[in-house]
């Protein structure tokens, strides 16, 4: 994008330049930062990541045969929860939807006005 210094005040081009140099370099030191942050992780994954501790490290590793089965798992127990939660509430829920439907009580809208 083409520089519009004839629009600001003078310096204040300058100013924002050196801002947006300053933005930059903050940018790629945090990148820097998560990166080596991230090749430590590895580095302790791939020695056996005993300070991590082992769900830590078998997360980190990708094991996926032992957490899709807990993801599995917990997934059943939150389907059969809704399944009886569905089967202690249907009739209530039911009576009352037909309640809803079948008490109809007719009235003219408040902001009904009859045409002149």
């Amino acid at each position: 994008m083409p520089e519009r210094s004839f629009l600001l005040p003078p310096g204040k081009a300058r100013r924002l330049k050196q801002a947006k140099e300053e933005a930059q370099m903050e940018v790629d030191q945090y990148r820097r930062e998560r990166e080596q942050e991230f090749q430590s992780k590895q580095q302790a994954v791939s020695r056996g990541g005993a300070e991590m501790g082992p769900r830590v490290c078998m997360l980190a590793m990708g094991s996926q045969g032992n957490l899709s089965a807990e993801v599995e798992q917990a997934t059943r127990r939150q389907v059969q929860g809704m399944q009886s939660s569905q089967q202690r509430n249907r009739e209530r829920v039911l009576a009352q939807l037909l309640g809803m439907v079948c008490d109809v009580r007719p009235q003219v809208h408040p902001n009904y006005r009859i045409a002149a």
